[in-house]
């Protein structure tokens, strides 16, 4: 179950489902990522505030550019380009992806204790982003799908999300039943970007997953929304870091 914890009296979002690593999504009030001025200083002291939270000296985030490039985060290299997803396996290091509407997933192997996230949104749902990032897992890290545990976290919900029938189409072929992943009401597709993501990693054969239920355009007083504020720069982050 999702539930509001704090650093130092700034909201941030957990879920009990994990609870041997450090993992949540910020808020508006822990923001650390922005490309507006005002919000810069903010960025600044928020991110000091999570490294100390955390107990590291290094945040990595890659370039996110809506890809299904997946590296492993290394705390010798800072630049990880066109990548939308981070497997971490280093206990000194703390990831974090950035996000407006589209869906975070958090995967933590409570086994290996090893974990990764991945940016989901549209296209990257549509590439199976998510299963792909358990397949590294499992390949590289011998990672069994039994013993990940999923957080999906806030994005976008049905009920602000409709697409055209060309998204539709493409995200309709990702799992192999749709059913109950979309509506349609007033003429438009309503997805479920979400549920499409539990239904993927479901099919691989991840069995503990917890969804989010605060939707980010209809709960903007917590997080940010890029079609509800204009196409606003300001994102929320999913943040990890592996039990030491």
């Amino acid at each position: 179950m999702f539930y509001f914890d704090n650093i130092d009296g700034k909201k941030i979002l957990k879920s009990d489902y994990i609870t041997n690593a450090q993992a949540f999504f910020t808020t508006r009030e822990t923001v650390i990522k922005s490309e507006e001025p005002y919000a810069l200083a903010q960025v600044s002291e928020n991110k000091n505030l999570i490294r100390n939270y955390l107990g590291v000296e290094t945040l990595i985030s890659p370039i996110q550019t809506h890809s299904a490039n997946i590296a492993i985060a290394c705390g010798d290299i800072s630049d990880y380009p066109e990548t939308d997803a981070l497997i971490l396996t280093d206990k000194n290091l703390a990831i974090f992806l950035n996000f407006a509407d589209c869906t975070p997933v958090i995967l933590y192997d409570e086994e290996q204790n090893i974990g990764a996230i991945a940016h989901a949104g549209w296209r990257g749902t549509a590439q199976r982003i998510a299963p792909l990032t358990v397949e590294e897992m499992i390949n590289k890290f011998n990672s069994n799908p039994k013993n990940i545990v999923a957080l999906i976290g806030p994005a976008i919900s049905p009920c602000c999300y409709n697409v055209g029938e060309d998204v539709f189409e493409k995200l309709k072929i990702t799992v192999s039943n749709f059913k109950n992943l979309y509506e349609v009401f007033e003429d438009k597709i309503h997805i479920d970007l979400k549920g499409i993501n539990k239904r993927q990693l479901e099919e691989i054969g991840v069995e503990k997953i917890d969804i989010c239920p605060f939707c980010t355009s209809c709960d903007n007083e917590y997080f940010f929304s890029y079609r509800k504020e204009n196409k606003t720069t300001n994102r929320h982050s999913a943040v990890l870091r592996l039990n030491k």
